[in-house]
């Protein structure tokens, strides 16, 4: 488990691995991984795929493929092995001996760049939970050689403890008291939204695929200085602002944009779990604004995996509009036919924007989508609850 290169160290050859099981997202490529990779400073020297109707129950992906990864690595001179799916203990640890390489998958290249871009005091705290629980599952692969060790001082020959069973303890400690920490800044957090709502503040929040703009249009919409980049994951912690609309000032509601965490094909559900605080913004929310990157071939699945985290969180039911970004990308052939028009998300007709965040294309009409929401909201409360009828009695 290395996976650790450091800005003044080489980036690690690495080899990428993929198992087509019959899945519909499978990425043939393995360009996302490749993407990945590269955010955690690894380098991809090399990508091997094959198909499989179900993953082997030793190597995942059976000896014969096995073998020719390690040909493979030596011939590349690759250090590291990166699976695109997630590995059970024992199939990492199985690989490992047979190739005789470090392995990792998916979910622990994830977290390494969790573990690299956190910055808040928050963040840091979930990302090391996350951490933990990844690697409680994973102790027997870093301790089965050791044999039981003996009794404390004074005794001879005592059973004592496997040292798998000090560092489980140890790493369930540690977990338990992350745990405490982070429910403390659950309460923060609960307490900055009830000012909020004391203040009536319509609340909105930019979900969507990593890599899909959510931070330039975070940037764009308020003014803010958040860092943006084109890589995955540029923004793991939450960053709030005040969004200024001229014609939602009518209703006499403030409107505040949060920008959070993207999200990921086969996000593992320990950092759904551990950024469960964070992600609470946008079950909270009046209003999600769901960023899409336009110009990604890809974009119909990347919408079906926000919806699934969404429905994770418990925010499927938050109304949402579609922004549809990096029109300035499209090629001349694929430009929308109106900048503003419906798409079916789920069975139900949403609105949709097209913008450019990085040339401010769009933007007038997105403002105007989210005054109208804003209106809308303002509305529907300013109208008064109708009181309780008995049935025999028919109100005047």
């Amino acid at each position: 488990m290395r996976l650790t290169p450091t800005s003044d160290r080489p980036s690690a050859p690495a080899i990428l691995v993929g198992v087509d099981l019959g899945l519909p997202h499978f990425d043939a490529e393995l360009e996302e991984l490749g993407l990945l990779a590269q955010t955690a400073g690894l380098e991809p020297v090399a990508r091997i795929t094959c198909k499989r109707r179900a993953p082997d129950a030793a190597l995942f992906v059976g000896s014969g493929k096995a073998d020719e990864i390690k040909a493979l690595a030596e011939q590349t001179g690759a250090t590291e092995i990166l699976f695109d799916q997630s590995l059970s203990p024992a199939q990492q640890r199985n690989l490992e001996r047979h190739l005789g390489l470090p392995v990792n998958d998916r979910t622990l290249l994830i977290l390494e760049i969790f573990a690299q871009r956190a910055r808040s005091h928050e963040g840091k705290l979930q990302v090391e939970l996350a951490r933990l629980q990844y690697l409680s599952t994973r102790l027997v692969r870093r301790w089965s050689h050791l044999e039981r060790q003996t009794g404390g001082a004074g005794v001879r020959g005592g059973p004592g403890e496997k040292q798998i069973e000090l560092d489980r303890r140890m790493i369930d400690e540690s977990i338990k008291r992350t745990r405490e920490r982070l429910v403390k800044v659950k309460r923060q957090r609960q307490t900055q939204r009830r000012q909020r709502e004391r203040r009536d503040t319509f609340n909105v929040s930019l979900v969507g695929y990593t890599n899909a703009g959510k931070s330039t249009l975070f940037n764009a919409l308020v003014k803010a200085r958040a860092y943006a980049a084109n890589q995955l994951f540029a923004t793991l912690d939450t960053t709030t602002r005040q969004l200024y609309l001229a014609d939602a000032g009518e209703s006499g509601r403030s409107v505040s944009l949060s920008d959070t965490v993207g999200f990921i094909r086969d996000l593992p559900h320990g950092l759904i779990d551990a950024f469960q605080a964070t992600l609470q913004e946008a079950t909270d929310a009046d209003l999600l604004l769901h960023v899409v990157d336009a110009a990604n071939p890809h974009y119909p699945e990347q919408i079906e995996q926000v919806q699934r985290v969404l429905e994770e969180i418990g925010a499927a039911n938050v109304p949402q509009v579609l922004v549809f970004n990096k029109v300035d990308m499209l090629d001349a052939g694929h430009t929308p036919a109106a900048p503003r028009d419906t798409f079916e998300l789920e069975g139900v007709q949403v609105p949709r924007v097209f913008v450019s965040a990085q040339t401010s294309a769009g933007l007038p009409l997105l403002r105007a989508e989210l005054v109208r929401a804003v209106t809308q909201d303002s509305a529907a409360k300013a109208v008064p609850a109708p009181e309780n009828v008995p049935a025999h009695e028919t109100p005047v």
